[in-house]
Protein backbone atom coordinates (compact mmCIF):
# COMPACT_ATOMS: atom_id res chain seq x y z
CA UNK A 1 0.00 0.00 0.00
CA UNK A 2 3.11 2.05 0.20
CA UNK A 3 2.56 3.38 -3.32
CA UNK A 4 -0.96 4.45 -2.01
CA UNK A 5 0.35 6.43 0.50
CA UNK A 6 2.76 8.06 -1.57
CA UNK A 7 0.03 9.22 -4.41
CA UNK A 8 -2.19 10.81 -1.91
CA UNK A 9 0.50 12.97 0.00
CA UNK A 10 0.80 14.68 -3.55
CA UNK A 11 -0.38 18.12 -3.41
CA UNK A 12 -3.82 17.91 -4.85
CA UNK A 13 -3.62 14.15 -5.45
CA UNK A 14 -6.39 13.81 -2.65
CA UNK A 15 -8.29 17.32 -3.19
CA UNK A 16 -8.78 16.06 -7.08
CA UNK A 17 -9.68 12.15 -6.00
CA UNK A 18 -12.30 13.13 -3.39
CA UNK A 19 -14.09 16.20 -5.58
CA UNK A 20 -14.09 13.91 -8.65
CA UNK A 21 -15.48 11.52 -6.51
CA UNK A 22 -18.07 13.75 -5.46
CA UNK A 23 -18.81 15.06 -8.93
CA UNK A 24 -19.65 11.72 -10.09
CA UNK A 25 -22.16 10.93 -7.48
CA UNK A 26 -24.81 11.99 -10.10
CA UNK A 27 -23.68 8.91 -12.34
CA UNK A 28 -24.83 6.59 -9.46
CA UNK A 29 -27.65 8.59 -8.92
CA UNK A 30 -29.69 9.66 -11.85
CA UNK A 31 -31.05 7.15 -13.19
CA UNK A 32 -32.47 5.81 -9.93
CA UNK A 33 -33.71 9.20 -8.97
CA UNK A 34 -35.35 9.14 -12.75
CA UNK A 35 -37.43 5.89 -12.38
CA UNK A 36 -38.72 6.84 -8.38
CA UNK A 37 -39.63 10.92 -9.67
CA UNK A 38 -41.92 9.62 -12.90
CA UNK A 39 -43.15 6.54 -10.64
CA UNK A 40 -44.45 9.02 -8.11
CA UNK A 41 -45.63 11.63 -10.50
CA UNK A 42 -48.16 8.81 -12.24
CA UNK A 43 -45.61 7.53 -15.17
CA UNK A 44 -45.41 3.64 -15.69
CA UNK A 45 -42.53 1.62 -15.75
CA UNK A 46 -42.23 1.82 -19.37
CA UNK A 47 -42.06 5.51 -19.66
CA UNK A 48 -39.88 5.68 -16.49
CA UNK A 49 -36.98 2.84 -18.03
CA UNK A 50 -37.10 4.85 -21.07
CA UNK A 51 -36.53 7.99 -19.74
CA UNK A 52 -33.97 6.42 -17.42
CA UNK A 53 -32.07 4.46 -20.74
CA UNK A 54 -32.33 8.42 -22.60
CA UNK A 55 -30.45 9.58 -19.61
CA UNK A 56 -27.81 7.19 -19.75
CA UNK A 57 -27.21 7.59 -23.69
CA UNK A 58 -27.22 11.09 -23.86
CA UNK A 59 -24.46 10.80 -20.62
CA UNK A 60 -22.96 8.62 -23.06
CA UNK A 61 -23.18 10.91 -25.94
CA UNK A 62 -21.96 13.85 -24.10
CA UNK A 63 -18.92 12.71 -22.80
CA UNK A 64 -16.53 13.01 -26.16
CA UNK A 65 -17.88 15.81 -26.93
CA UNK A 66 -17.38 17.83 -23.82
CA UNK A 67 -13.75 15.85 -23.48
CA UNK A 68 -12.65 17.08 -27.12
CA UNK A 69 -14.16 20.49 -25.68
CA UNK A 70 -11.56 20.35 -22.85
CA UNK A 71 -8.66 19.70 -24.42
CA UNK A 72 -9.03 22.78 -26.88
CA UNK A 73 -10.51 25.12 -24.18
CA UNK A 74 -9.42 23.76 -20.70
CA UNK A 75 -10.80 22.49 -17.94
CA UNK A 76 -12.92 24.84 -15.62
CA UNK A 77 -14.36 26.80 -18.63
CA UNK A 78 -15.78 23.26 -19.96
CA UNK A 79 -16.43 21.69 -16.61
CA UNK A 80 -18.58 24.31 -14.64
CA UNK A 81 -21.23 25.56 -17.27
CA UNK A 82 -21.69 21.64 -17.92
CA UNK A 83 -22.12 20.57 -14.52
CA UNK A 84 -24.41 23.53 -14.33
CA UNK A 85 -26.36 22.79 -17.23
CA UNK A 86 -26.99 18.74 -16.06
CA UNK A 87 -28.07 20.30 -12.73
CA UNK A 88 -30.80 23.01 -14.55
CA UNK A 89 -31.99 19.47 -16.05
CA UNK A 90 -32.78 17.83 -13.01
CA UNK A 91 -34.16 20.68 -11.75
CA UNK A 92 -36.80 20.91 -14.96
CA UNK A 93 -37.37 17.34 -14.76
CA UNK A 94 -38.20 17.72 -10.83
CA UNK A 95 -40.49 20.87 -11.68
CA UNK A 96 -42.08 19.25 -14.75
CA UNK A 97 -42.13 15.21 -13.74
CA UNK A 98 -43.75 12.33 -16.35
CA UNK A 99 -45.51 15.21 -18.71
CA UNK A 100 -45.61 16.96 -21.03
CA UNK A 101 -43.39 14.20 -22.31
CA UNK A 102 -41.47 16.63 -24.66
CA UNK A 103 -40.63 18.78 -21.50
CA UNK A 104 -39.13 15.64 -19.40
CA UNK A 105 -37.34 14.44 -22.55
CA UNK A 106 -35.69 17.19 -22.97
CA UNK A 107 -34.90 17.74 -18.99
CA UNK A 108 -32.95 14.18 -18.99
CA UNK A 109 -31.52 14.54 -22.65
CA UNK A 110 -29.77 18.08 -20.72
CA UNK A 111 -29.25 16.21 -17.51
CA UNK A 112 -27.10 13.56 -19.24
CA UNK A 113 -25.85 15.23 -21.85
CA UNK A 114 -24.07 17.60 -20.00
CA UNK A 115 -23.05 15.39 -17.07
CA UNK A 116 -19.46 16.91 -16.92
CA UNK A 117 -16.76 15.02 -18.01
CA UNK A 118 -14.72 14.49 -14.23
CA UNK A 119 -13.36 11.23 -14.83
CA UNK A 120 -11.75 12.20 -18.00
CA UNK A 121 -10.54 15.47 -16.39
CA UNK A 122 -8.96 13.81 -13.83
CA UNK A 123 -7.32 10.89 -15.66
CA UNK A 124 -5.56 13.89 -17.87
CA UNK A 125 -4.27 15.39 -15.13
CA UNK A 126 -2.89 12.45 -13.07
CA UNK A 127 0.13 12.95 -15.67
CA UNK A 128 1.23 16.34 -14.44
CA UNK A 129 0.30 15.86 -10.50
CA UNK A 130 1.72 12.72 -9.74
CA UNK A 131 5.27 12.18 -9.65
CA UNK A 132 6.07 8.93 -12.22
CA UNK A 133 4.69 5.95 -14.20
CA UNK A 134 3.93 4.23 -10.61
CA UNK A 135 1.93 6.83 -9.05
CA UNK A 136 0.32 7.04 -12.30
CA UNK A 137 -0.49 3.57 -12.19
CA UNK A 138 -1.37 3.76 -8.60
CA UNK A 139 -3.80 5.98 -9.46
CA UNK A 140 -5.67 4.69 -11.99
CA UNK A 141 -6.05 1.66 -9.97
CA UNK A 142 -7.64 3.52 -7.29
CA UNK A 143 -9.70 5.48 -9.40
CA UNK A 144 -11.24 2.63 -10.71
CA UNK A 145 -12.02 0.74 -7.83
CA UNK A 146 -13.40 4.02 -6.20
CA UNK A 147 -15.67 4.67 -8.64
CA UNK A 148 -17.70 1.33 -7.32
CA UNK A 149 -18.46 2.80 -4.42
CA UNK A 150 -20.61 5.37 -6.26
CA UNK A 151 -22.78 2.76 -7.56
CA UNK A 152 -23.40 1.62 -3.83
CA UNK A 153 -23.60 5.12 -2.06
CA UNK A 154 -25.37 6.75 -4.88
CA UNK A 155 -28.89 4.83 -4.68
CA UNK A 156 -28.61 4.92 -0.81
CA UNK A 157 -28.54 9.41 -0.95
CA UNK A 158 -31.17 8.85 -3.32
CA UNK A 159 -33.68 6.40 -1.25
CA UNK A 160 -32.66 8.93 1.84
CA UNK A 161 -33.60 12.21 -0.21
CA UNK A 162 -36.53 10.56 -1.53
CA UNK A 163 -38.17 10.02 2.10
CA UNK A 164 -39.03 13.95 1.67
CA UNK A 165 -39.65 13.55 -1.65
CA UNK A 166 -38.44 12.27 -5.41
CA UNK A 167 -37.99 16.23 -6.14
CA UNK A 168 -35.29 16.09 -3.86
CA UNK A 169 -33.47 13.62 -5.07
CA UNK A 170 -33.25 15.13 -8.31
CA UNK A 171 -32.32 18.93 -6.60
CA UNK A 172 -29.32 16.85 -4.58
CA UNK A 173 -28.47 14.76 -7.85
CA UNK A 174 -27.65 18.15 -9.25
CA UNK A 175 -26.12 19.77 -6.08
CA UNK A 176 -23.62 17.03 -5.76
CA UNK A 177 -22.60 17.17 -9.23
CA UNK A 178 -22.16 21.54 -8.68
CA UNK A 179 -20.33 20.67 -5.79
CA UNK A 180 -17.68 18.32 -6.63
CA UNK A 181 -16.89 20.19 -10.22
CA UNK A 182 -16.78 23.27 -8.00
CA UNK A 183 -13.75 21.38 -6.01
CA UNK A 184 -11.81 19.92 -9.26
CA UNK A 185 -12.45 23.32 -11.25
CA UNK A 186 -11.11 25.85 -8.87
CA UNK A 187 -8.02 23.26 -7.97
CA UNK A 188 -4.68 25.02 -8.92
CA UNK A 189 -3.98 22.08 -11.64
CA UNK A 190 -7.38 22.11 -12.96
CA UNK A 191 -6.55 26.20 -13.88
CA UNK A 192 -3.51 25.26 -15.12
CA UNK A 193 -3.92 22.30 -17.13
CA UNK A 194 -4.04 23.14 -21.20
CA UNK A 195 -4.96 20.40 -23.88
CA UNK A 196 -1.23 20.18 -26.41
CA UNK A 197 -2.00 20.69 -30.31
CA UNK A 198 -3.53 18.67 -32.06
CA UNK A 199 -4.19 17.78 -35.86
CA UNK A 200 -7.40 19.49 -37.44
CA UNK A 201 -9.31 16.50 -37.96
CA UNK A 202 -13.21 15.58 -36.66
CA UNK A 203 -12.08 11.58 -35.50
CA UNK A 204 -9.87 12.68 -32.67
CA UNK A 205 -8.24 9.56 -30.61
CA UNK A 206 -10.43 7.61 -33.07
CA UNK A 207 -8.10 7.66 -35.47
CA UNK A 208 -5.77 5.70 -33.18
CA UNK A 209 -6.34 1.74 -34.49
CA UNK A 210 -5.40 0.88 -31.06
CA UNK A 211 -7.82 3.47 -29.53
CA UNK A 212 -10.81 1.89 -31.52
CA UNK A 213 -10.22 -1.69 -30.75
CA UNK A 214 -9.79 -0.60 -26.88
CA UNK A 215 -12.97 1.40 -27.15
CA UNK A 216 -14.48 -1.94 -28.69
CA UNK A 217 -13.32 -4.48 -26.11
CA UNK A 218 -14.46 -2.08 -23.20
CA UNK A 219 -17.60 -2.17 -24.48
CA UNK A 220 -18.57 -5.58 -24.77
CA UNK A 221 -16.78 -5.70 -20.93
CA UNK A 222 -19.84 -2.79 -20.44
CA UNK A 223 -22.10 -5.30 -22.09
CA UNK A 224 -21.89 -8.00 -19.23
CA UNK A 225 -21.59 -5.02 -16.87
CA UNK A 226 -25.11 -4.49 -17.69
CA UNK A 227 -26.22 -7.64 -18.02
CA UNK A 228 -25.19 -8.17 -14.83
CA UNK A 229 -26.90 -4.91 -13.33
CA UNK A 230 -30.64 -6.94 -14.96
CA UNK A 231 -29.67 -10.60 -14.03
CA UNK A 232 -29.62 -9.98 -10.78
CA UNK A 233 -32.91 -8.44 -10.21
CA UNK A 234 -34.35 -11.88 -12.15
CA UNK A 235 -32.43 -13.93 -10.22
CA UNK A 236 -34.24 -12.18 -6.93
CA UNK A 237 -37.22 -12.51 -8.11
CA UNK A 238 -36.50 -16.01 -8.82
CA UNK A 239 -35.63 -17.02 -5.18
CA UNK A 240 -38.27 -14.57 -3.48
CA UNK A 241 -35.84 -12.66 -1.98
CA UNK A 242 -35.96 -8.75 -2.32
CA UNK A 243 -32.76 -8.24 -0.60
CA UNK A 244 -30.71 -10.77 -2.62
CA UNK A 245 -29.85 -8.23 -5.84
CA UNK A 246 -28.68 -5.62 -3.97
CA UNK A 247 -26.30 -8.10 -1.74
CA UNK A 248 -25.48 -9.38 -5.52
CA UNK A 249 -24.25 -5.85 -6.65
CA UNK A 250 -22.79 -5.01 -3.73
CA UNK A 251 -20.51 -8.52 -3.87
CA UNK A 252 -19.50 -7.37 -7.33
CA UNK A 253 -18.61 -3.74 -6.31
CA UNK A 254 -16.61 -5.03 -3.44
CA UNK A 255 -14.49 -7.34 -5.88
CA UNK A 256 -13.84 -4.77 -7.88
CA UNK A 257 -12.56 -3.03 -4.66
CA UNK A 258 -10.53 -5.22 -3.55
CA UNK A 259 -9.20 -6.51 -7.41
CA UNK A 260 -7.81 -2.68 -7.75
CA UNK A 261 -6.58 -1.81 -4.36
CA UNK A 262 -4.12 -5.51 -4.82
CA UNK A 263 -3.74 -4.07 -8.14
CA UNK A 264 -2.40 -0.92 -7.20
CA UNK A 265 -0.38 -1.73 -4.72
CA UNK A 266 2.23 -2.96 -6.66
CA UNK A 267 4.11 -1.62 -9.96
CA UNK A 268 4.33 -4.27 -12.86
CA UNK A 269 6.77 -4.67 -15.49
CA UNK A 270 6.42 -5.03 -19.22
CA UNK A 271 4.23 -2.10 -21.26
CA UNK A 272 0.20 -2.30 -19.97
CA UNK A 273 -0.60 -4.11 -24.02
CA UNK A 274 0.93 -7.17 -22.46
CA UNK A 275 -1.46 -7.30 -19.11
CA UNK A 276 -4.39 -6.43 -20.21
CA UNK A 277 -5.37 -9.65 -22.35
CA UNK A 278 -5.14 -11.90 -19.47
CA UNK A 279 -6.56 -9.01 -17.13
CA UNK A 280 -9.52 -9.49 -19.53
CA UNK A 281 -9.61 -13.42 -19.61
CA UNK A 282 -9.63 -13.15 -16.24
CA UNK A 283 -12.59 -11.03 -16.15
CA UNK A 284 -14.30 -13.34 -18.64
CA UNK A 285 -13.82 -16.42 -16.47
CA UNK A 286 -15.35 -14.20 -13.56
CA UNK A 287 -18.74 -13.63 -15.42
CA UNK A 288 -19.00 -17.21 -17.40
CA UNK A 289 -19.80 -19.20 -14.12
CA UNK A 290 -23.02 -16.95 -12.98
CA UNK A 291 -24.88 -18.80 -15.82
CA UNK A 292 -24.66 -21.57 -13.12
CA UNK A 293 -27.20 -19.34 -10.60
CA UNK A 294 -26.78 -21.44 -7.94
CA UNK A 295 -28.23 -20.42 -4.05
CA UNK A 296 -27.01 -17.57 -2.83
CA UNK A 297 -24.09 -17.94 -0.33
CA UNK A 298 -22.57 -19.46 -3.02
CA UNK A 299 -23.98 -16.68 -5.86
CA UNK A 300 -22.77 -14.10 -3.55
CA UNK A 301 -19.09 -15.70 -3.83
CA UNK A 302 -19.21 -15.96 -7.53
CA UNK A 303 -20.67 -12.59 -7.60
CA UNK A 304 -17.30 -11.30 -6.05
CA UNK A 305 -15.06 -13.11 -7.99
CA UNK A 306 -16.70 -11.87 -10.80
CA UNK A 307 -15.55 -8.23 -10.09
CA UNK A 308 -12.17 -9.24 -9.02
CA UNK A 309 -10.33 -8.35 -12.14
CA UNK A 310 -12.98 -5.37 -13.43
CA UNK A 311 -10.93 -2.21 -11.88
CA UNK A 312 -7.60 -3.81 -13.18
CA UNK A 313 -8.95 -4.02 -16.74
CA UNK A 314 -9.83 -0.50 -16.36
CA UNK A 315 -6.73 1.00 -14.97
CA UNK A 316 -4.81 -1.20 -17.24
CA UNK A 317 -7.23 0.49 -20.28
CA UNK A 318 -6.44 3.72 -18.82
CA UNK A 319 -2.59 3.43 -18.73
CA UNK A 320 -2.65 2.45 -22.63
CA UNK A 321 -4.53 5.61 -23.54
CA UNK A 322 -2.35 7.59 -22.31
CA UNK A 323 -0.30 5.79 -25.26
CA UNK A 324 -2.35 5.20 -27.82
CA UNK A 325 -3.91 8.56 -27.83
CA UNK A 326 -2.74 10.81 -30.65
CA UNK A 327 -1.13 14.39 -29.27
CA UNK A 328 -3.72 16.50 -27.83
CA UNK A 329 -6.49 14.37 -27.81
CA UNK A 330 -6.20 12.39 -24.08
CA UNK A 331 -9.57 14.08 -22.28
CA UNK A 332 -11.74 13.13 -25.20
CA UNK A 333 -9.97 9.67 -25.45
CA UNK A 334 -11.03 9.20 -21.59
CA UNK A 335 -13.98 10.72 -22.47
CA UNK A 336 -14.75 7.87 -25.52
CA UNK A 337 -13.99 4.97 -22.68
CA UNK A 338 -16.19 6.57 -20.45
CA UNK A 339 -18.92 6.32 -23.82
CA UNK A 340 -17.77 2.89 -24.55
CA UNK A 341 -18.56 1.32 -21.46
CA UNK A 342 -21.83 3.46 -20.91
CA UNK A 343 -23.50 2.24 -24.51
CA UNK A 344 -21.94 -1.03 -23.84
CA UNK A 345 -24.19 -1.24 -20.25
CA UNK A 346 -27.36 -0.36 -22.21
CA UNK A 347 -27.13 -2.34 -24.88
CA UNK A 348 -26.42 -5.01 -22.42
CA UNK A 349 -29.23 -4.28 -20.13
CA UNK A 350 -31.60 -5.21 -23.86
CA UNK A 351 -29.75 -8.24 -23.78
CA UNK A 352 -30.29 -9.81 -20.44
CA UNK A 353 -34.22 -9.03 -20.73
CA UNK A 354 -34.11 -10.95 -24.18
CA UNK A 355 -31.61 -13.64 -22.59
CA UNK A 356 -34.60 -13.83 -19.30
CA UNK A 357 -37.34 -14.51 -21.70
CA UNK A 358 -35.79 -17.46 -23.59
CA UNK A 359 -33.56 -19.05 -20.90
CA UNK A 360 -35.02 -17.72 -17.40
CA UNK A 361 -32.12 -16.68 -14.80
CA UNK A 362 -28.97 -18.62 -16.64
CA UNK A 363 -30.68 -16.75 -19.77
CA UNK A 364 -29.91 -13.68 -18.16
CA UNK A 365 -27.00 -14.02 -16.74
CA UNK A 366 -25.46 -15.96 -20.40
CA UNK A 367 -24.90 -11.99 -21.66
CA UNK A 368 -22.29 -11.53 -19.33
CA UNK A 369 -20.33 -14.35 -19.65
CA UNK A 370 -21.25 -13.69 -23.82
CA UNK A 371 -19.51 -9.80 -23.22
CA UNK A 372 -16.30 -11.03 -21.17
CA UNK A 373 -15.35 -13.30 -23.71
CA UNK A 374 -15.86 -11.10 -26.61
CA UNK A 375 -14.20 -8.30 -24.93
CA UNK A 376 -11.03 -10.96 -24.62
CA UNK A 377 -11.61 -12.29 -28.60
CA UNK A 378 -11.71 -8.31 -29.94
CA UNK A 379 -8.86 -7.63 -27.34
CA UNK A 380 -7.08 -10.66 -29.31
CA UNK A 381 -7.38 -9.89 -32.66
CA UNK A 382 -6.06 -6.48 -32.39
CA UNK A 383 -3.27 -7.05 -29.78
CA UNK A 384 -0.93 -5.42 -32.67
CA UNK A 385 -2.45 -1.97 -32.50
CA UNK A 386 -2.39 -2.04 -28.81
CA UNK A 387 1.36 -1.75 -29.21
CA UNK A 388 2.70 1.60 -28.13
CA UNK A 389 3.97 3.16 -31.17
CA UNK A 390 8.20 3.30 -30.71
CA UNK A 391 9.50 7.00 -30.10
CA UNK A 392 10.77 9.14 -32.99
CA UNK A 393 14.55 9.56 -32.77
CA UNK A 394 15.23 13.40 -31.76
CA UNK A 395 16.53 15.26 -34.71
CA UNK A 396 18.79 18.28 -34.29
CA UNK A 397 15.79 20.37 -35.69
CA UNK A 398 13.46 19.01 -33.22
CA UNK A 399 16.20 19.57 -30.53
CA UNK A 400 16.44 23.04 -30.99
Amino acid sequence: MRGYVLFLRRPFAARLLGGTLLGRLPNGMGMLAVVLHVRADGGGYPLAGTLAAILGLATAAGQPVLGRAMDRLGQPVVLLPAACASAAGFVLLAATGAGPLPLSVGAVVLAGFATPPLEAGLRALWPDVLDGQEQVDAAYALDAAAQELLFTVGPLLVVAAAVVNTEAALLLTGALGIAGTLVVALSGPSRRWRGRPRAADWAGPLRSPGMRVLLLSLACAGIALGVYAVAVVAYAERYGRDLASGLLLACMAGGALAGGLVYGARPWAGEPNRRLPWLLAALAAGYVPLVLAPGLPAMSVLAFVSGVSLAPVLACSFALVDRLAPEGTVTEAFAWIVAAIGAGGSLGSFVSGIGQDVGGVPGAFAGAGAGGVLALVLCLLGARTLRPAPARPVTAEAAA
